[in-house]
């Protein structure tokens, strides 16, 4: 018989997309009218940037609509974004041109210089639930494709709900298998102590 495999049958952002075609147009919406209306959308962004030294190549890795690559561009970095949704890449592009967007699954992440050597990052950014969505059988081709694309001395940061469907201890079997270690935990962006209901994580290579 064969073992399940943890986590959704299907990715939930395809899956939230087939029930309703608007949705991205929606979620793109929704993050304007929180920057026009003052709320603070860049605490993700601040911390990638002070982890970073000037002009580090960084991947945003379920990116959106762009807005921590955007920031992260705009503050002198070599961003590339990737995300599944095209509208969402569109959006990206048209709004902060400063960064390289690519529409993919992180699951079959694959990006190239005009050369056709594997681009290596210094940091990189998963965050917004990002790892939630995905399909239990693209969890750990994700995090093999991450590793990767992280430099040897690289970091990447994730941040999730740990109510979400991903447990603790599930995530950091899978990125152990791919050769990921979390190496600090905290329970937030701005790096208050761990604690049960939120995971940012700093891994590295094994």
């Amino acid at each position: 018989m064969t073992t399940p495999i943890p986590g959704p049958d299907e990715n939930l952002w395809t899956a939230a997309l087939r029930r309703n075609p608007e949705h991205a147009k929606g979620y793109a919406e929704r993050w304007r009218r929180l920057e026009a209306a003052g709320k603070d959308i860049l605490g993700e962004a601040r911390l990638l940037d002070a982890m970073a030294e000037r002009g580090a190549r960084i991947l945003d890795a379920g990116c959106g609509s762009g807005r921590l690559g955007g920031h992260l561009a705009r503050a002198g970095h070599d961003v590339v974004g990737v995300d599944l949704d095209p509208h969402l890449i569109e959006v990206a592009r048209a709004e902060h041109p400063g960064a390289r967007w690519e529409v993919g699954n992180l699951a079959a992440l694959d990006l190239r210089d005009e050369g056709g050597a594997r681009l290596l990052f210094d940091l990189q950014v998963s965050a917004g639930n990002v790892l939630t969505f995905l399909a239990g059988a693209e969890r750990r081709p994700a995090l093999a494709a991450l590793a990767s694309h992280l430099a040897p001395q690289g970091r990447l940061v994730v941040g999730f709900g740990l109510d979400r469907g991903y447990a603790l201890e599930d995530f950091t079997a899978d990125a152990e298998v791919e050769g990921l270690v979390l190496v600090q935990r905290f329970s937030s962006w701005d790096l208050r102590p761990a604690s049960d209901d939120f995971l940012v994580g700093v891994l590295e290579h094994g």
